[in-house]
């Protein structure tokens, strides 16, 4: 996605609400005691770092906790400073040091239901053609917080997150909430799928660097050809790459269109997968969504797939559960831009920098030793 190769941006990335995913863990746990100075705030960078693949070279810093406007939480500032400009936000945790919220707290004057719905078209602009309904409030799986589930309709697509309320209704919480306790490279591992996906390089090879990537992403075009170019080469069968779908619909024209003929391609031929998402990448600019079907089919012909089969794939969809299964693993994991990595587990956002790459792929030969 344009804009998303400069660092600060992409720390930013980590502060979207919609799409971002909710951990959950064990909400029984006992009240813990408050930790000692310094510790929380480094366990929180540890797991913001991790969680969000921040680049090493974008410093964060946390303050103390402190009194937030509602008792059941704390309110902290995390900064981010790329070396060129500092970036404070503000997150919430919760009063037993467990559960880090990304969000904003609204007081509630009225009904909860109408002002949360009232909270999330003010917070994302929604036009007024743009349907928001909100279910009623139930027991969600965090001490103290009731949830409801919020669709976003605009006639084309349609998304949905939760949020939540205080027991006592008196403050509304649109954002993520994420439990320090779990390990973020452990539930990457956990969630993502690699058998029966496609790719390049050993099944049996140490490293394994999921990418997810639009195909109409700019960015994206850019690291495939650097880890097509480069670091497959420089590595060999030390290192395997697995490939996802995650298009943006909201902002690009034929990105399912590309999307669908790569998984077409992949069901027909699994070997002409990569050299047609070379082909679409290297020609990016020429497409567009009047053009996109044709050019799909010239390029499925050019890697030698026969071009009435893959015509009447596309036309199907036949693929589209499992592009639809790459996106909602994507979510998941938290993925709010593309690309996005996960080399062993460990998130890399965007294309930071050939070297981001190699050092990921270092530090996990390493650990595999």
């Amino acid at each position: 996605m344009k804009g998303l190769s400069k660092s600060a941006d992409l720390v930013l990335g980590f502060f979207l609400l919609i799409g971002g995913a909710r951990l959950i863990a064990d909400s029984t746990r006992p009240t813990t005691t408050p930790p000692k100075a310094g510790v929380l705030q480094n366990k929180i960078l540890r797991f913001v770092r991790a969680r969000f693949g921040v680049p090493e070279n974008v410093k964060l810093t946390v303050d103390a906790p402190r009194p937030a406007n509602h008792p059941a939480f704390l309110q902290m500032t995390i900064t981010a400073d790329d070396g060129k400009q500092k970036r404070p936000n503000s997150v919430l945790i919760t009063k037993d040091y467990h559960y880090l919220i990304l969000g904003s707290t609204y007081p509630v004057t009225g009904d909860p239901r109408s002002e949360v719905t009232q909270r999330v078209r003010e917070q994302f602009k929604f036009p007024a053609s743009t349907v928001v309904t909100a279910t009623d409030f139930h027991p969600s799986p965090y001490p103290n917080l009731l949830a409801t589930t919020i669709t976003v309709d605009d006639g084309k697509h349609t998304q949905t997150q939760n949020f939540y309320l205080t027991k006592d209704q008196r403050c509304l919480v649109l954002g993520s909430i994420y439990d320090l306790g779990l390990d973020p490279r452990r539930e990457a591992l956990r969630i993502i799928r690699t058998d029966g996906q496609p790719g390049q390089g050993s099944v049996s090879a140490p490293v394994t660097i999921v990418e997810f990537a639009d195909l109409e992403c700019p960015m994206c075009a850019r690291l495939h050809d650097f880890l097509e170019s480069d670091l497959l080469p420089k590595y060999g069968d030390k290192v395997r790459i697995v490939y996802k779908e995650f298009p943006l619909l909201s902002i690009h024209e034929w990105t399912l269109t590309a999307s669908l003929a790569c998984q077409c391609a992949y069901q027909m031929n699994p070997g002409s997968y990569v050299p047609l998402r070379s082909m679409i990448f290297k020609n990016q600019a020429g497409i567009n969504g009047v053009n996109a079907r044709d050019l799909m089919l010239s390029y499925g012909e050019q890697v030698g797939l026969d071009r009435l089969r893959l015509a009447a794939c596309i036309d199907s969809k036949a693929p589209l559960p499992r592009i639809e299964a790459d996106v909602k693993e994507g979510q998941a994991l938290g993925i709010s831009s593309t690309p996005t990595c996960f080399v062993n587990g460990k998130m890399v956002v965007g294309f930071p920098s050939p070297e981001a790459y190699y050092q990921a792929v270092n530090e996990s030969l390493r650990a595999a030793k």
